[in-house]
Parts: structure tokens; C-alpha cells; sequence
């Protein structure tokens, strides 16, 4: 069983913001396998539950606020007895720019509080992630910019790396690591004539 956790924070006032793009992503593969998601009041997540990739796929919202995802991760991933090579982290990353990916193996929290989290919650830096590019901040506040929405001729460059980025984490599931890797952190979607590679669930 895969576990694959979107970053970020519940209620419709963060629904389109930078910081929320881990939800997003998470919620256009269930869209692609018409998964629905479900609320777990026991482990303060929204769950969806996918019969693919030879065995099953949690796609998974934490509804406990970025900076205190790991209690919800921690907990999914105890009542599931899943272990840290079956978690895969979809977060924003600012030091990114808009348009690229980064697919690790592991890695440090990057000064991001929803894998601060994780890691001090599992003990562990060594679980996968998907970086998602929402950076392009050149001056103001940064809580500011990660809690805004993506200008209006940012969006349709932002649905392509959600799709990318929903790719990305079929990818991961399906081939492993090393070939989403290879597809996926090379490509720069802003860039003229850029075309995300196609990705699926088999």
C-alpha cells in the first residue's frame, strides 16, 4: 500500500492558495480514478482509496493545519501499519519557481513547516516527496505569498504543475523512485513549447 499525503490546510478560505497546492494534486489523481474522499474524524484526515498499482493507494489530506501535520501522517499511518517507505509527501516549495518539480528520495524539512512536522512526528527524513514549484516571490512577506492565491496569469501555468505533479506521484507509484525522478525534475512547464510527460496508474 502506497500512502500519499497532500500538504495543506483545511477550509475553504486556504482552498487556492500557494501553500495548498499538496491538496490539490492529490485531489486531481483521485478526480483521474473518480476516487472520493471521505472525512476520518478518528485521524483528522480525508481519505481516498484507490485499487491500483498491483495493490491499494491512500491519498490522504491531513484537516490539522500544515504546521501540525505529522500527529495526522503519524496516525494514518499507524492505524494502516503502513511503514516510512510507503509514505509519499506532495508539498509547495517556494524555493522553486512556478512550473518545475522536484521528485526526492528523502531530504531535510527545507525550512517548511508541514514536513517539520513529518519528520519530528516519524523521527525520520527518509520518506519520498514530490516539490512543488510555487515560488516567483521577489520582495514582501512570505507567510503572505504562500497564504495567497496564484495571481490570475499564474493560473493556468499552476493547473499544468498540478497535473505534472498528479503524474509525477502515479509515476512514483507505479515505476518506483528513480524513473519519476529522471521524467519529472528536469522539466520546466513555463518554458516555451513545455509539455508534462503522461503518467498513470497500471
Amino acid at each position: 500500500m502506497a500512502v500519499v499525503i497532500g500538504l495543506g490546510n483545511p477550509g475553504w478560505r486556504y482552498r487556492r492558495t500557494r501553500h495548498n497546492i499538496g491538496f490539490r494534486v492529490v485531489e486531481e489523481v483521485a478526480r483521474r480514478h473518480r476516487a472520493r474522499f471521505r472525512r476520518s474524524f478518528r485521524t483528522a484526515v480525508r481519505i481516498a482509496r484507490l485499487d491500483e498499482a498491483g495493490g491499494d493507494v491512500l491519498l490522504v489530506e491531513p484537516q490539522t493545519y500544515m504546521n501540525r501535520s505529522g500527529l495526522a501522517v503519524r496516525a494514518v499511518m499507524a492505524e494502516f501499519d503502513r511503514g516510512i517507505e510507503d509514505l509519499l509527501v506532495v508539498v509547495d516549495d517556494v524555493s522553486l519557481p512556478l512550473g518545475r518539480l522536484r521528485v526526492r528520495r528523502e531530504g531535510s524539512d527545507g525550512g517548511h513547516n508541514g514536513l517539520k512536522s513529518i519528520v519530528e512526528a516519524l523521527g525520520s527524513t527518509g520518506f519520498a516527496r514530490v516539490r512543488v514549484g510555487v515560488g516567483g516571490l521577489a520582495a514582501g512577506d512570505l507567510i503572505d505569498y504562500v497564504l495567497g492565491k496564484f495571481r490570475r496569469p499564474e493560473r493556468p501555468l499552476a493547473m499544468k504543475v498540478i497535473g505534472a505533479a498528479a503524474d509525477a506521484v502515479s509515476c512514483v507509484i507505479s515505476e518506483g523512485i528513480e524513473p519519476a525522478m529522471n521524467a519529472f525534475n528536469s522539466m520546466d512547464l513555463a518554458a516555451p513549447e513545455a509539455a508534462a510527460p503522461g503518467g498513470g496508474l497500471s
